[in-house]
């Protein structure tokens, strides 16, 4: 199983569209994808149509449930492990030696049944992103063209050093993709460049195609509908679908 962070300290920047969005895509290309929430505003929980009304992430990290038993399966047939309100408490409750390694070790059970987890990280760099990023074999950096993306990234990459270091040897930052574009706009034009500039900082690439602002995203979360369902031929669905394609000719299995 393949696992995917997509991180970012600041929000706003659409994480969770683009987490939603990424598996939606692989679904429709075959694979089996699993989503995680470890946000506890619970936004992809809520997108992909799941409850969340039973075990959350949090009972997984702590231990207190396996990961068969937390998963739970929309009405869609979409595998959710679902956020909650107490993953708030995270850095309080998740302590000790190892801390780290918990989502790593709840997921390894459930890689025979899928191809893909997708994990929604919330906008913070501590122990639930430090866990993410550890269980990850790479990671998908959300970013919008403005300076305080830019400087996201410069922190992101501090946390990234660090786990590689001492958690996580063989993380991979697949890119920065870029998110709620306004290609018309000069200064959209300028940070562009130095949102290549930040990515080249992390040893990695911009995502060739930006992923351009759409009303079509909103209304598709407010449906609980992944962007592909609700409005296939719109700008964000053509820009996620070429997203997904150049993620996979990084990762090899492009056709």
């Amino acid at each position: 199983m393949n696992t995917i962070a997509v991180v970012n300290r600041r929000g706003g920047v659409g994480k969770t569209a683009t987490a939603h969005a990424m598996g939606a895509g692989l679904q429709a290309r075959g694979f089996k994808v699993l989503f995680v929430d470890l946000d506890s505003q619970g936004n992809l929980t809520f997108d992909t149509g799941a409850t969340g009304a039973g075990l959350s992430a949090l009972e997984l990290l702590t231990g207190q449930a396996a990961a068969a038993d937390v998963v739970e399966m929309t009405a869609q047939g979409t595998a959710v492990i679902p956020a909650g309100p107490n993953l708030a408490a995270a850095d309080v409750i998740i302590t000790g030696t190892g801390k780290e390694y918990r989502l790593r070790e709840a997921l390894e059970p459930l890689a025979p049944a899928f191809d893909y987890a997708i994990i929604d990280t919330p906008p913070a760099l501590g122990t639930l992103t430090t866990n993410a990023l550890t269980a990850a074999t790479g990671a998908i950096i959300p970013a919008q063209a403005e300076i305080h993306s830019i400087q996201g990234i410069s922190l992101l990459n501090d946390t990234a050093q660090a786990v590689r270091k001492y958690c996580n040897p063989r993380l991979t930052i697949y890119g920065v993709l870029l998110t709620r574009y306004a290609g018309r706009a000069v200064l959209s034009r300028d940070m562009r460049e130095n949102l290549a500039q930040a990515a080249a900082a992390l040893h990695t690439r911009l995502f060739n195609t930006p992923i351009r602002e759409c009303i079509a995203v909103k209304e598709a979360q407010a449906s609980q509908l992944d962007i592909f369902t609700y409005a296939p031929r719109s700008n964000a669905a053509k820009d996620y679908a070429a997203f997904i394609d150049e993620f996979l000719e990084v990762e090899g299995k492009g056709t």
